[in-house]
């Protein structure tokens, strides 16, 4: 049987494509060659499934058309994100092409929340004769029930339903157990998307080729996977969206700044949606929806420069909200915390899943901010690879006025004198379901390749790869024992790091390291283990290849756990600075490199990082907040290094424990 790599040869070969493309479509599992075109081409290739294949689908179709003839009011009922923005739009414009009188409606995301809230029903049936909703309703059982008799309703979602549907007149949810719709990773734009492709093969006899720059928009900003007919949306999608007729779309691509020809799906989940998205946080979500249907410039400029002054707003409150919940951790052990929950007075409801995945971020670790309101407490989850997060809740739920979300976040609500049970509950179900291996993050990479060996050309074919997401990373690829010269820190603050790797042919390749400007040291010093992805730097007509570092590591050389006269040295060290009125950095590097000039010979930072560690661990060390330096802490009595746990686990790997 033929190893991978042969296989990937042969599909290489079969294909007319470089080892290097075949083994990344390999590693997809797209391992024929039918499939492997399909994803390289989707536009042409990928199926678009028939939109009646979904459950209920007929019925919703059925009961809009006799709306339509009938002269009813529709009203459509979205969510306040991306996902329900570019779906209430998109639904609103296939309908108003179809004739229909239709209005829509985005509830508030402070005084209602997500999803349907009876009052609002109860308005909507004055005016309106149906109602569908976009990206929302599969779990609102209840609501439903009781607009009975007063309001026809339609779902359209893509949340996972519980374990009784809506009694809706129809119910269009590719997760419906009984659907079998073949792709079930459509978003609520993906799904209002099937219903206007229906909608327009059963009244107007041809398929639906308007908006799907929105569809694209709204599934880039949902993170669902990138696969599939996702794909072949986001790629049409993207291509569309570089020559878009909708001017609220062009003036929102102004504002951020973001040029049409290098357009791409990073622009867009990280440039555009976050504006459209600062509506919903920081005031409605009808503005957003409003962008996106306007068909005056003017009325565009103005909704989209008001998007972007949101946007700065809540990048403001995110930093406050992130240092005050900095501040409180720095009471705590972190290191010891299997998860990390949080509860603050007012902080703002619209920002505060962001910070939750700030704090994932950096501590790896499953995270629930909550903004208490008075007697009531709102939170967004984060979680990490290995925990369910919505199924950590559900484990929680006696403690929960509500909850729901997906495996990697959620969203709960809980009264406020709940919330230290529920932090105890939650932080006992998240230590019974990871273990210590789960709170290491690991950078996956698709294989090692010699940076220096990449070319321009082999850059741009690995972009057929793109659009780049959720189920279909950007590449990554390692290399050991690198040893970096000329490291500097670069930008208007130092904040970055620019160093160079050259091979044996004195081929040299620029590496880009954002935010790591004070790592320039220990570049210059010491052999590393980098994961990097390739891209191509064009300054002045000139391109080239250049490295963006993902991470770096001390190469398997200098991952040298401190034995106990290493210690002693480190210790002996430390005490030297304290007596000297010296500050003992909280940066490692700069300890380290203290150290080769103090002691006059040297160690790697990760030594010298695993025996602050220890000293940290035995109380010798303590990082008080507020302070910028450790507190040296000399014992009272001789120390048991034992009592550390990581000496401990050092011992254990030694064998001499």
């Amino acid at each position: 049987m033929p190893s991978d790599e042969e296989a990937s040869g042969s599909l290489a070969r079969r294909l007319g494509i470089s080892d290097v493309l075949a083994r990344l479509l390999w590693n997809r599992q797209l391992r024929t060659e039918e499939d492997a075109r399909r994803f390289l081409a989707p536009e042409e290739r990928q199926e678009s499934y028939d939109p009646f294949l979904m459950r209920d689908m007929e019925r919703a179709v059925q009961r809009i058309s006799a709306a339509i003839d009938g002269e009813e009011r529709i009203t459509i009922y979205g969510d306040y994100d991306v996902d329900g923005m570019t779906a209430t739009a998109l639904l609103y414009r296939c309908l108003r092409g179809l004739g229909a009188q239709v209005d829509f409606y985005i509830p508030d995301r402070f005084t209602e929340g997500y999803g349907f809230h009876l009052a609002a029903l109860e308005r909507i049936a004055a005016s309106s004769s149906l109602l569908v909703s976009v990206d929302c309703g599969i779990a609102s059982v209840a609501d439903v029930a009781a607009m009975a008799g007063r309001l026809d309703i339609i779902i359209t979602d893509h949340h996972l339903p519980g374990e009784a549907l809506p009694p809706a007149l129809a119910v269009v949810n590719p997760h419906r157990a009984d659907c079998p719709y073949p792709d079930k990773d459509l978003c609520g734009v993906g799904v209002a998307y099937k219903l206007c492709e229906a909608l327009y093969q059963a009244r107007a006899h041809r398929s639906y080729g308007k908006d799907i720059e929105l569809v694209a928009l709204g599934t880039i900003a949902d993170i669902v996977p990138l696969v599939g007919e996702n794909r072949k949306i986001v790629r049409l999608g993207l291509a569309r969206m570089k020559d878009t007729e909708s001017v609220g779309l062009r003036a929102l691509m102004e504002v951020a700044g973001v040029e049409a020809e290098k357009l791409g799906a990073e622009q867009v989940g990280f440039q555009l949606a976050p504006r459209l998205n600062a509506a919903g946080r920081m005031e409605r979500a009808t503005l957003g929806a409003r962008l996106l249907l306007t068909q005056d410039a003017a009325e565009a400029q103005e909704l989209a420069g008001h998007l972007d002054a949101l946007n700065r707003q809540r990048q403001a409150v995110e930093q406050d909200i992130l240092c005050a919940a900095e501040a409180e951790l720095a009471a705590e052990d972190v290191a010891s915390l299997p998860a990390i929950v949080l509860a603050g007075e007012g902080w703002h409801q619209g920002v505060i899943g962001i910070v939750a995945s700030r704090l994932v971020e950096k501590y790896y670790k499953p995270v629930v901010i909550l903004s208490v309101n008075g007697a009531m407490a709102k939170g967004s989850c984060r979680s990490i690879e290995g925990l369910h997060i919505y199924e950590a809740l559900k484990a929680c739920e006696r403690f929960l006025v509500g909850f729901g979300g997906h495996a990697q976040a959620a969203g709960l609500s809980l009264r406020t004198a709940d919330i230290p049970a529920f932090r105890r509950a939650f932080e006992e179900t998240v230590r019974r379901t990871l273990r210590p291996e789960d709170y290491v993050p690991v950078a996956c990479i698709e294989f090692e390749m010699d940076p220096c060996a990449v070319t321009t050309e082999l850059v741009e074919e690995i972009a057929r790869l793109e659009p780049y997401g959720e189920g279909n990373p950007r590449p990554l690829f390692g290399c050991r024992n690198l040893r970096g010269s000329g490291a500097r820190r670069i930008g208007s603050e130092g904040q970055h790091l620019k160093f160079v790797v050259e091979d044996a042919d004195h081929h040299a390749i620029d590496f880009l390291y954002w935010g790591q400007g004070a790592l320039a040291g220990l570049v210059n010093a010491e052999p590393l283990d980098i994961v990097y992805k390739p891209s191509i730097n064009e300054w002045r007509g000139i391109r080239k290849v250049q490295a963006i570092v993902d991470s770096i590591n001390p190469a398997a050389g200098a991952r040298v756990h401190p034995d106990r006269d290493t210690l002693a040295d480190i210790y002996r060290y430390l005490f030297r600075l304290a007596a000297g009125g010296a500050p003992l950095s909280l940066d490692p590097w700069e300890l380290t490199a203290g150290f080769r000039t103090a002691m006059g010979h040297g160690l790697s930072l990760f030594t010298m990082k695993e025996g602050l560690r220890v000293f940290l661990e035995l109380g010798l060390l303590r990082e008080a907040s507020g302070e910028d330096a450790y507190a040296f802490c000399p014992p009272a009595r001789k120390l048991d290094l034992k009592a550390s746990p990581t000496y401990r686990r050092f011992l254990g790997q030694a064998g001499e424990l």
